[in-house]
């Protein structure tokens, strides 16, 4: 099954963070906090203007993203987690 978001919206899957410090500390499981980067998985159509014209998005599929900690919506489809979240919620683009 595959997700097509609509309008504004993007689909992101989030990126595992290291289990080990730089000092060689592994941190468990249970203490590790939610990465806030991910990969752009499809993106909506784009905004509608006022006049009625389409603006495309700035991200595409494949992009590396950073987002807000607490931003989106998560879902789950076919036992993967994904984001669902506006595009003006992304901070920017990795590279």
């Amino acid at each position: 099954m595959t997700v097509k978001p609509l309008h504004d919206r993007v689909l992101v899957r989030r990126l595992e963070e290291e289990t080990k410090t730089a000092g060689g500390i592994i941190i468990p499981d249970n203490s590790k906090e939610k990465p806030a980067q991910g990969e752009i998985i499809s993106v909506g159509s784009g905004y509608t203007n006022s006049d009625g014209s389409r603006r495309e998005l700035e991200v595409k599929a494949g992009d590396k993203v950073l987002f807000q900690k607490y931003s989106g919506s998560e879902v789950k489809v076919d036992g993967q987690e994904y984001l669902i979240m506006k595009e003006n919620e992304i901070l920017g683009i990795l590279q």
